[in-house]
């Protein structure tokens, strides 16, 4: 039976399928992130920066497939700009991954919503809530999605990070009871915003 995963919580959140308290942070900074930028939906490129922001164990996972380079930060340096550069094409549009129906009244954008799914079904696997590697995991299984898209740009190598999230358990959840709306090891992504030029554009083609 199909179970949604839950994007808002306004308590401690719950074993019962809802995600766990850095995704569902993740989760409403991707909808405060679409909305800012004035896009009716939120896609995945909004759903990488927000886990970038707010979710320490996807961080990690994309920092350790660096081959000495700075990918991270690159990544982080395109995606914080979105509006200024390679994102502008994207604005307006629809995310469609292909795979289901390009209308949708939730906020997610079709490819969005299909990382959302593959998320909640790996955790199930392991009889556990939904974590950021889940839906990182989600992302980089579509290779045609706007988060691969901006991770090709960085210089992040998806194979590798894919292999990376198979290969590596999902760190248990914290002891305490968090909450949602509780910062989960935040960065200062504002900071390379002075710090980075101008990102430098690979063509691709449009989603």
């Amino acid at each position: 039976m199909y179970r949604p995963l839950h994007t808002s919580d306004p308590g401690p959140v719950p074993a019962d399928g809802s995600p766990r308290p850095e995704l569902a942070n993740a989760l409403a900074g991707a909808r405060r992130r679409a909305q800012r930028d004035g896009d009716g939906q939120a896609d995945t490129a909004h759903l990488l920066h927000a886990l970038l922001e707010h979710d320490p164990a996807s961080r990690e996972a994309v920092d350790a497939c660096e081959q000495g380079g700075e990918q991270l930060v690159k990544l982080l340096g395109l995606l914080v700009q979105r509006n200024i550069g390679y994102g502008l094409k994207w604005h307006g549009s629809v995310e469609d991954s292909g795979a289901v129906p390009m209308a949708r009244s939730d906020g997610w954008s079709p490819a969005a919503a299909e990382a959302l799914e593959a998320a909640r079904k790996r955790a199930d696997g392991r009889g556990d809530r939904p974590a950021g590697p889940d839906l990182l995991a989600g992302l980089v299984a579509d290779p045609e999605c706007r988060a691969v898209q901006v991770m090709e740009r960085a210089g992040v190598d998806r194979e590798l990070l894919r292999r990376r999230l198979d290969a590596e358990p999902v760190p248990p959840a914290e002891g305490r009871a968090s909450h949602v709306g509780e910062q989960a090891g935040p960065i200062d992504v504002s900071a390379l915003r002075r710090e980075l030029g101008a990102p430098q554009e690979r063509p691709g083609p449009e989603r």
